[in-house]
C-alpha cells in the first residue's frame, strides 16, 4: 500500500477504525478479529481505537483489548503495527458521552490503555476532545508529560481547531504529530484545519470519512458525483469518497471504521485508485 508520514513512521495511506467494533451494534468478537486481520492483511498498518469505545458500563477499553487480542493471534509483524488510542472522552454505559481533560485523569487512563494494549509505551496517544472545563493547555500538558517520561511516543490531538492545533504544537514543543477530526464528502467544516496540517506537515486523520456508521451505505444515493466517478471507474462511491480524500493533501490518512472484512478489504484499494484532478475538483466542488 502507499505510504504517508506520521510523525516519525511511514503508515498506510488507510488505516482501520475500531469504533463499529465495540459500541452498539457490534458484531461477535470473531468476525471482529477477521476485520482486523483482513486490514493486516490488506496492508493496514495504523488502527485507531479509544478507551472509550465500548458499549456497557464496566468495559472501558473493550476495543482497545480487541485489538491487542486480534494482533496477537495475527501471523505477521505485530511489531509493524501502529495502534493510536485516545482519551478525554467517556461513556458512562447509557449511550451518552462525556468529557473529562483534566490532567491527572488523562496521565491515568494512557496508563491504563497502555495495560490494555500490552505494551510499554503507547505508538500514538492523542487528546480524545476539549473539555470546556478543562484549559486546553492544561489538558495537552498532560500529552507533554506523558511522553517526556516515556508511556507514550507519540502525540496528537483530535476534534480541535486551527487555533487548537496551533496551542497543542506549542504546548508540546513543536511535537505533534497527529490531529484527528471529521471529514468526509457530508462533512467538510474540518477543511481548514486539513489545509493547516498540510502547512504544517502534520497528518490529519479523518475519522468517520465515509459519512459514519449510520449513513456510509448510502454515500453514492446522498451524493451523486461520487456515485457518478465511481460508475467510471467500476469501483464503489466508498472507495472514491477515500481517493478523494487522499488526493487533498499528502498528510491525509483517513481511518474508516469497520466491521466486516468486506469493508475494509474494499477501503483499503482506494490507496490505489488515481483520480483526475478535473476529478478531484469535481468532487470537491460537489
Amino acid at each position: 500500500m502507499e505510504q504517508r508520514t506520521l510523525g516519525d513512521l511511514q503508515v498506510g495511506a488507510i488505516g482501520l477504525g475500531g469504533m463499529p467494533m465495540s459500541i452498539e451494534g457490534r458484531p461477535d468478537e470473531e468476525r471482529s478479529v477477521r476485520t482486523i486481520h483482513a486490514a493486516l492483511d490488506a496492508g493496514v498498518t495504523l488502527v485507531d481505537t479509544a478507551d472509550a469505545y465500548h458499549r456497557d458500563a464496566g468495559e472501558v477499553g473493550h476495543n482497545e483489548a480487541l485489538i491487542a487480542k486480534a494482533l496477537r493471534s495475527w501471523g505477521g509483524d505485530a511489531s509493524s503495527i501502529l495502534v493510536a488510542t485516545k482519551a478525554g472522552h467517556l461513556r458512562p454505559g447509557d449511550g451518552s458521552w462525556t468529557l473529562n481533560g483534566r490532567p491527572e485523569y488523562l496521565k491515568d487512563a494512557a496508563k491504563a490503555s497502555a495495560q490494555r494494549l500490552g505494551v510499554e509505551a503507547i505508538g500514538l496517544h492523542q487528546f480524545h476532545r476539549p473539555d470546556p472545563d478543562v484549559p486546553y493547555a492544561e489538558s495537552v500538558g498532560a500529552l507533554r508529560d506523558l511522553l517526556d517520561e516515556g508511556v507514550i511516543r507519540m502525540a496528537g490531538i483530535s476534534n480541535a481547531t486551527v487555533a487548537q492545533i496551533d496551542e497543542a504544537n506549542e504546548v508540546l514543543g513543536g511535537r505533534l504529530v497527529s490531529v484527528q477530526n471529521q471529514f468526509s464528502p457530508a462533512f467538510r467544516s474540518s477543511l481548514d484545519e486539513l489545509r493547516h496540517c498540510a502547512e504544517l506537515g502534520i497528518a490529519f486523520l479523518p475519522w468517520s470519512p465515509l459519512g459514519g456508521i449510520k449513513k456510509a451505505s448510502g454515500l453514492g444515493d446522498d451524493h451523486g458525483a461520487f456515485a457518478e466517478v465511481a460508475r467510471d471507474h467500476g469501483v464503489s462511491p466508498h472507495r472514491v469518497a477515500l481517493a478523494w480524500e487522499l488526493a487533498l493533501a499528502d498528510v491525509v490518512i483517513p481511518i474508516p471504521g469497520a466491521s466486516r472484512p468486506e469493508s475494509i478489504t474494499d477501503s483499503v484499494q482506494a490507496a490505489e485508485l488515481r483520480l483526475s484532478a478535473d476529478e478531484v475538483e469535481r468532487l470537491s466542488a460537489a
